[in-house]
């Protein structure tokens, strides 16, 4: 199975650094996708769709069930989204050229069966959704003051007292 089109190296326009000539900029490691917006984000995204689809699921999707989720449209859950891709960047770096021969080892062992157990949890991000059906998870509530912070400033006087 190719990777070379969807390992996060490549996809994300990076070369293997050790492949710089001397006096050559080294490139850029790719950025963590929760710090991306716009057309970076969009273009990050993809490409982690591509690899989900295309390396992850085929080999590791396991059977739906409903003591182990799956949601077809993973990318509405920003979880979902965050943990794909820190797992697809852990490939990107175990398996990419210039990798030790023990990286896809060593991914199995780190970073898959940790990903996956929290993704595919019951409990998870995709408790509620099935084959087909997309469940939104409404995040936690929070206090909106910042209970660290100065203190806010006290509401205007009212024009009717």
């Amino acid at each position: 199975m190719p990777t070379s089109q969807t390992s996060p190296s490549v996809a994300g326009g990076q070369t293997d650094p050790s492949s710089s000539a001397p006096g050559e900029e080294k490139p850029t490691p790719p950025r963590f996708i929760l710090y991306l917006d716009g057309p970076a984000y969009a273009q990050t995204l993809r490409r982690l769709t591509l690899w989900t689809h295309h390396v992850l699921l085929p080999v590791y999707g396991r059977e739906v069930s409903s003591q182990s989720p799956w949601c077809s449209v993973w990318w509405e859950h920003p979880e979902a989204v965050a943990q794909l891709h820190g797992l697809w960047l852990a490939w990107g770096d175990l398996t990419g050229p210039g990798s030790d021969m023990t990286g896809p080892a060593v991914w199995h062992r780190d970073h898959l069966s940790s990903v996956m157990g929290t993704l595919r949890d019951p409990q998870g991000p995709f408790a509620g959704c099935k084959p087909g059906v997309h469940r939104p998870k409404a995040a936690p509530t929070v206090e909106t003051m910042d209970p660290f912070g100065p203190p806010p400033p006290p509401p205007p006087p009212s024009p009717w007292s």
